[in-house]
């Protein structure tokens, strides 16, 4: 493996899975993609198959290394980045899951949550774990499995079930069964881990009611956590690399200093702040949360989670029928002047940050006699970048400087009026890089650096480059007025009461 220098990045999301083969330029030289299916068994339930997405991982590794015409020896490391929240238990003998993965955006467990929130648990979980008690993280999806699938809470307590966020499934079947470990940024998003001292926390797993006997190993996001099982390629490859998807787009835009920014536009949107090495608590319900560690040293980033930004979109395509493709909106949102007054609220499955309202539900105000598919189509864009000043606000108000710059990407990113209109309601110059799938490029940046196909952070650096940058060109009244209607639609769709912003 001393002349390799490729690496194969898995990007492992919520609607699809992709494999893309990376030179040592940060190039993408072959990329493979397959979508797949989503389960809603129950109203706010959503599944997935974790064998599905099992064979489209494998699937996609081996079409993008056949596109690439290179052997799997010239391949120096794997990379995977992930749908981080999402659970799947299995069996440690077979391999096989107990159940259906329970995806990030499931709500089934709100109501335990509420209850441990009630009793008085928050603010021993917000200190150890940087997050908020909601069923978007790990720990009430676990728990909920083992209640639920008959022998599950006493095979898991005898150590027969392994527990995993997508990543950790992935290196169990990569690896043959060998290797059951993760990294601290997946590890972080489970409500089980002590973010500061870096291990699984004892207390917390009684609270939640997880046995520590199904828990991964945690290492460094740049390590050599094992090798591909024979049979599964032409040759061994090392899994070198692990991230949660958020934090591999951090590390893949090269956002290594404190104050430096991030957005990415996917089914949710996500804003990361690099805050150094120090966990930041805000007041104003955002996360901190492990943006990377490297050689046993961590950089921690403030959150801002969105949990329905393109999946939008996608909504007005398969749920209405507005558009028949995504990229229909940019010309619908650009044959318009305005909304027309129209606001979007997504809230399909609850708020995020700052709101953190699991109860509210999606709506649609300012609708008139004349208003058209296209006004419908520019408040779903409009509503990302109100979602994304919200969270710009909040950082500030917990005592952030506002970025200079942020840098953005994921497929949203490729809509140049949208990229705009972010610049312009935050106030802020956005920056685009060449390339947006800077998420899978984080996990190939990763398992390069362990592989030594790159030597240091600041050589990383200097792969990334802004190719477009959007300066701020509202005129203030007419942000102020977007703001003032923004924010009543959302006072009217919260439920619980601590709502306004100005």
């Amino acid at each position: 493996m001393a002349d390799a220098r490729y690496v194969l990045a898995v990007d492992q999301g919520t609607t699809s899975t992709r494999a893309i083969v990376f030179d040592a330029a940060g190039n993408g030289l072959a990329t493979a993609q397959r979508e797949f299916s989503q389960h809603y068994p129950e109203r706010g339930w959503v599944e997935h198959d974790p064998e599905v997405i099992w064979r489209d991982t494998l699937e996609t590794m081996r079409a993008a290394l056949a596109e690439s015409g290179l052997h799997a020896s010239a391949i120096a490391g794997i990379g995977i980045t992930n749908q981080r929240e999402t659970v799947v238990v299995w069996d440690r003998e077979t391999g096989v899951p107990v159940h259906r993965a329970i995806v990030w955006q499931d709500r089934r467990t709100a109501d335990v949550c509420a209850a441990l929130r009630d009793a008085g648990h928050e603010p021993e979980v917000r200190a150890k774990t940087g997050l908020l008690l909601d069923p978007y993280f790990s720990a009430t999806k676990v728990a909920w499995i083992l209640d639920h699938v008959e022998g599950a809470r006493e095979r898991a307590e005898a150590g027969a079930l392994a527990f995993g966020t997508i990543d950790s499934f992935l290196l169990w079947r990569l690896t043959g069964g060998r290797v059951h470990a993760t990294d601290p940024t997946n590890a972080g998003r489970t409500l089980l881990y002590d973010i500061r001292a870096d291990r699984w926390d004892t207390d917390l797993c009684k609270l939640f009611r997880v046995p520590m006997a199904m828990l991964p190993l945690v290492h460094d996001n740049s390590h050599v956590f094992g090798h591909t099982a024979p049979g599964l390629f032409d040759a061994a490859i090392p899994i070198a690399g692990i991230a949660g998807d958020q934090q591999a787009a951090l590390f893949g835009q090269a956002c290594f200093s404190a104050g430096m920014a991030k957005a990415t536009y996917g089914t949710g949107c996500f804003l990361l702040l690099n805050t150094g090495s120090e966990a930041e608590l805000s007041d104003d319900k955002l996360l901190a949360t492990p943006a990377y560690r490297l050689a046993g040293k961590t950089t921690y980033a403030l959150e801002g989670s969105i949990f329905v930004a393109g999946a939008a979109i996608k909504w007005l395509r398969d749920g209405l029928g507005v558009i028949a493709h995504a990229s229909e909106t940019s010309g619908l949102a650009t044959g318009v002047p305005d909304s027309h007054g129209v606001y979007m609220v997504p809230a399909f499955v609850g708020l995020g940050a700052p709101h953190w309202d699991p109860d509210a539900r999606a709506a649609i105000f300012g609708l008139t006699l004349d208003a058209t598919g296209a006004h419908l189509a520019r408040a779903a864009l409009e509503a990302v970048a109100y979602q994304t000043m919200d969270l710009v606000d909040a950082m500030i108000a917990g005592g952030a400087d506002r970025p200079a710059t942020i840098r953005i990407d994921g497929g949203m990113a490729a809509n140049d009026w949208l990229c705009q209109f972010i610049a312009d309601m935050l106030g802020v110059t956005v920056e685009r890089p060449a390339h947006l799938e800077t998420t899978a490029l984080g996990a190939a940046f990763l398992a390069g650096l362990a592989m030594g196909v790159w030597r240091d952070l600041d050589t990383l650096a200097g792969l990334v480059r802004a190719t477009d940058r959007f300066v701020p060109a509202m005129a203030d009244d007419r942000r102020a007025e977007l703001r003032r209607g923004w924010h009543a639609a959302i006072s009217r769709t919260l439920t619980t009461r601590d709502q306004s912003r100005g």
